[in-house]
């Protein structure tokens, strides 16, 4: 079932979740074998191609739930904690100019419905993954907007439960809802592409006493 009451990840409550790290080691993607990687963010250590070892797992289980012939297309997996900053500053310097009257809180608040505070990110514990559907061919399958469409650049389209969008790419969605939700992870509703498990905003969500992630050390070697 979707989220209707949206928790941006500025609130109090995700920072004030407890981590208790359960050690999990960031796998390569890549090298596993079992999902399709795409290539749009792909980064010269190869770090948008790993996962931690339980959320690949879970979500390889949840591909095994798709209807036939459609597959998930990974675009991001874990990002490191300074290309986190330098994303979120990027985008709260988007916020100033269209609300420079705005107080910092607010400016933080704006930005988190798109980008994650660095220091709350679901991407840099490794267990968030950004992802759409695709068919045996590799064609993405409608769901409303380009993953990592702006709030502004798809008039908020990009939020999971938008209204006007297309009933096939509403049907899009809840095909990923429903196989993601089953294997537990949760979905940030800003943004309906991005799925995570066993982080805060996890945490506080499935009520769980403390996030399985805390943030996770770049990879040694992703060459």
């Amino acid at each position: 079932m979707f989220v209707t009451d949206i928790i941006t990840l500025s609130d109090p409550r995700v920072a004030a979740v407890a981590e208790a790290d359960c050690g999990e080691p960031l796998v390569d993607l890549r090298a596993a074998g079992h999902l399709w990687l795409d290539p749009r963010q792909a980064d010269d250590d190869g770090s948008y191609a790993h996962l931690r070892s339980g959320a690949l797992r879970r979500l390889v289980r949840a591909q095994r739930l798709l209807p036939a012939g459609v597959r998930f297309l990974v675009v991001e997996g874990y990002r490191p904690p300074d290309l986190q900053r330098r994303y979120f500053e990027k985008y709260a310097q988007t916020m100033r100019r269209a609300h420079p009257d705005a107080a910092p809180a607010r400016i933080r608040e704006l930005a988190s419905a798109y980008i994650s505070p660095p220091e709350v990110a679901p991407h840099v514990s490794g267990g968030a993954v950004d992802l759409t559907l695709c068919d045996r061919d590799g064609r993405e399958l409608p769901l409303g907007t380009e993953v990592n469409a702006t709030p502004e650049e798809s008039g908020g389209a990009c939020r999971t439960e938008a209204p006007g969008i297309s009933a096939e790419a509403r049907a899009n969605r809840a095909v990923l809802d429903r196989a993601l939700t089953a294997t537990g992870f949760v979905n940030y509703p800003t943004e309906w592409w991005h799925w995570s498990y066993g982080d805060r905003y996890w945490a506080l969500l499935r009520r769980a006493p403390a996030a399985r992630y805390g943030p996770a050390a770049p990879p040694a070697s992703t060459a």
